[in-house]
């Protein structure tokens, strides 16, 4: 299966920033994918390829999520990003934003991160944990 259009995307943008010339590229492809163009390009081989790029110094941009701002009384945004990655690692990445929601919801009565308090942050965090240690 051949890599997305946002993967190739980022391929080039990766070609680009670190200047390599068209022979580059195809020997590049040659030898650490096995194919002769960024069009055949499967997700190994994109995995394997973007790590060569990142080993030359490539170092793509990473989303760092919603930031709701200095919001007095509310959760902290290190806090609540703290709890997106404890659900990724319980979920073990099946279950995404939607379900976090439907899961605060259910069991603390507020629909989004983002109205979560101060006062209620460690008790959730705490929760996760505890659910991510009965898991494993």
């Amino acid at each position: 299966m051949t890599i997305s259009e946002n993967q190739r995307k980022l391929f080039w943008v990766a070609v680009k920033k670190l200047d390599i010339p068209d022979r580059g590229v195809r020997d590049i492809l040659t030898e650490i994918a096995g194919v002769e163009s960024a069009s055949d390009l499967d997700n190994d081989g994109f995995s394997a390829v973007m790590g060569f790029f990142e080993y030359c110094g490539f170092k793509p941009l990473t989303s760092k999520g919603k930031d709701y701002g200095e919001r007095p009384g509310m959760a902290s945004y290190r806090q609540i990003a703290f709890i997106r990655t404890l659900w990724v690692e319980y979920t073990r990445r099946k279950a995404g934003e939607d379900e976090l929601n439907r899961w605060l919801l259910n069991k603390w009565h507020i629909s989004s991160l983002r109205f979560l308090t101060a006062e209620m942050a460690p008790k959730l965090i705490t929760a996760l944990k505890a659910m991510k240690a009965r898991a494993a």
